[in-house]
C-alpha cells in the first residue's frame, strides 16, 4: 500500500496519511494497446447516431417515368429520384440504424481501470480528501475547497454516493467532472489533470477493483 497526502473536509492537511491499494494503484507495467481499446470503447458506446440520409424511395418526386423506355437513343430510367441523378436519393447514405457500439469483457475493463489509475497515481494526479459535503448546492464552496487541495485544472471528483446538491455544485464548474466510485472509467481517469477521491470512494473503489477481479 502506498501513502499520499489526505486533506480534511475544510481542505487542511490530515495528520493520518491515506493508503493507496497497490492492486488497484499500482499496476505495473502499463498494457497501453488495453488502455487504447478501453478509451475508444468508452467513445463508440456513448456515440449518437444522427446522421440520416433519403433513399430513392423516401424523396418526393419522381413517380413519372422521366421518358419512354424506347426509341429515343437515351438510357432508360424509371424515375428522377434515381441516385445517379441531381436530386435523386443517396444510395449507400446513414440510415440511422447503424450499430457503433464496442464491446469489452468486465476483466479486461477492470484492469484498463486499474492501469489508468496506476498511472495517474505514478503521475502526483491523486489527491485523497476526508469527505466532500455540499449541503446547498454551492458552486463557489467546492470551487474553494478544490482550489484549497491544488486541484485547479481538469478535476476528477469521485466520491462514494454524489447527492443532488453535490451534483449541482459540480456542474456549474467548467473542467469538473463529478460521479461515483462505481461509475470511474478509464475515459475520464486518463483526461483528469487531478483526480479528488474521497475516502469513502477509495474504499469503494479497491473493495471493487481490488486484487485480481
Amino acid at each position: 500500500m502506498a501513502t499520499i497526502a489526505t486533506y480534511t473536509k475544510a481542505g487542511a492537511k490530515a495528520t493520518t496519511a491515506a493508503k493507496l491499494d497497490k492492486t488497484v494503484f499500482g499496476v505495473i507495467p502499463t498494457n497501453h494497446e488495453l488502455l487504447k481499446q478501453a478509451y475508444v470503447t468508452y467513445l463508440a458506446n456513448g456515440r449518437e447516431n444522427h446522421a440520416v440520409t433519403k433513399t430513392r424511395g423516401l424523396v418526393s418526386g419522381g413517380g413519372k417515368k422521366p421518358w419512354k423506355q424506347k426509341g429515343t437513343g437515351r438510357a432508360r430510367f424509371g424515375s428522377t429520384r434515381n441516385p445517379i441523378w441531381t436530386g435523386g436519393g443517396v444510395a449507400f447514405g446513414p440510415t440511422g440504424q447503424e450499430n457503433y457500439s464496442k464491446g469489452l469483457n468486465v476483466k479486461a475493463k477492470r484492469l484498463a481501470i486499474r492501469q489508468a489509475l496506476s498511472l495517474a497515481a505514478d503521475s502526483g494526479k491523486i489527491i485523497v480528501i476526508e469527505d466532500i459535503v455540499s449541503k446547498e448546492g454551492k458552486t463557489a464552496e467546492l470551487a474553494k475547497l478544490l482550489a484549497k487541495v491544488g486541484a485547479t485544472k481538469n478535476t476528477l471528483v469521485i466520491v462514494e454516493n454524489h447527492t443532488p446538491e453535490l451534483l449541482r455544485a459540480a456542474n456549474n464548474l467548467p473542467g469538473v467532472k463529478l460521479v461515483a466510485a462505481n461509475y470511474t472509467n478509464v475515459f475520464n481517469v486518463l483526461n483528469a489533470d487531478a483526480i479528488v477521491v474521497t475516502t469513502g470512494a477509495l474504499t469503494t473503489i479497491s473493495t471493487w477493483l481490488g486484487g485480481t477481479k
